[in-house]
Order: C-alpha cells, then structure tokens, then sequence
C-alpha cells in the first residue's frame, strides 16, 4: 500500500513529509570527521538517489546540492555520509544537524495505483475508527522489515503505537478528508499497569 518511487532519474523519489508544495526527502544529522561530512537520513526509495535532486530546499528556504553520498557505516540502508557543496568544515556540517531537506512535489509522478500513497500524504492525516471516533494522528510510516506500519501518536497524551498498514487494520484512507479509518486492536495504546496497592487490614 505505501508507494516507493523510483529514483530522480526514473521521475520520483520516495518522500515523507509535505510543506506546502515542496515535500520532505531528507534530514543531516551528525556531523561526521573533520572535513565537512555530514551524516544524511534519506527517504528516497534509491537513498544514494538523494544526491540527483539538484537544490535540495531547506525549511528556512536556503538550497543545497550533495557533491556525493555513500552509505553510513553500521549497515542502515537509509543513512549516509554525504559531502555537501561548499561545506569543508566540522563547524560548518555540524550547523546542518537536523535540516530537513524538501523538492518540489511537481518533480514526483502520481502513484501509479490507487491504493498507492506517497508517505508525505499520509503523515499528520487523523486516524479514526470505524464509528467515527478520532484516536490520533499519523505521525510516521516506518518499515523495520515485516510491512509498513502506522506510527500513530494518540490524542490523548502517551506513547506512540503503531499499527499494520494493511486493509484488514486501515480499510480507508482518506487523503482529501486529511483522515485514515481504521480498525485497531482495542488494546492498540494500552499501557501495562501498576498492580494495585494493597488495602490495608482493619
């Protein structure tokens, strides 16, 4: 059900997040040596793909072109090191700790099903249940081998949850309507419980 495009040069990228009309394909983390690189989350379905987008667009407007990436030590498909344009120094890449890095949503094609979804559709959409009550919000759609998942951040305040991305537990997923419907566990957010105390003998 989550789409995955194809890399830059196939016409797309995998993304996460929407603002306005650009959309989320990458975040810098952790500076890395002494020499400029820079630690890189990517979300493109090629991540190394990350590098053909040519400017990536921060939130605070300023672009960025990656000179190249290779993939981050540790064996995590989605990080990298990347070396970035005119960045030479750990003071400077350590300054990009936490940029989020945005394309335009015109360089993505359509999905090409209509149970398809770019991830920057789904994130911040309510989740609901079949009788309408509103239970939280999506806040990620992680995939740690077995399936996409919802992370979903309820509304009541307490830990996130995640639920299968499947038709059987999301039977509807709105994006017009900013919603997913679905059916979860009723135990989906429970928490385990202290044991009560004791009472006291009379």
């Amino acid at each position: 059900m989550l789409r995955s495009p194809p890399s830059p040069a196939e016409g797309g990228g995998r993304v996460v997040q929407p603002q306005d009309d650009l959309v989320l394909v990458g975040e810098f983390g952790r500076a890395h040596g002494l020499k400029g690189e820079v630690r890189l989350k990517s979300h493109t379905g090629d991540p190394a793909a990350i590098a053909d987008y040519k400017p990536l667009i921060a939130s605070n407007g300023k672009t960025f072109s990656l000179k190249n990436v290779r993939p981050a030590p540790g064996g995590a498909p989605d990080l990298l090191i990347a070396i970035v344009d005119g960045v030479t120094t750990r003071e400077a890449s350590e300054a990009l700790n936490r940029v989020q890095l945005y394309v335009a949503r015109d360089k993505l094609p359509p999905p090409d099903e209509d149970d398809e979804f770019l991830l920057a559709d789904l994130i911040g959409l309510s989740v609901q249940t079949e009788a309408g009550e509103i239970v939280g919000k999506v806040v990620d759609v992680p995939n740690y081998g077995g399936g996409d998942l919802l992370e979903i951040a309820p509304t009541q305040k307490g830990p996130t949850a995640f639920l299968p991305f499947t038709k059987a537990f999301v039977p509807t997923v709105d994006i017009a309507g900013k919603r997913v419907i679905a059916s979860p566990p009723d135990d989906l957010f429970e928490q385990a419980k202290p044991a009560p105390e004791p009472e006291d003998e009379a």
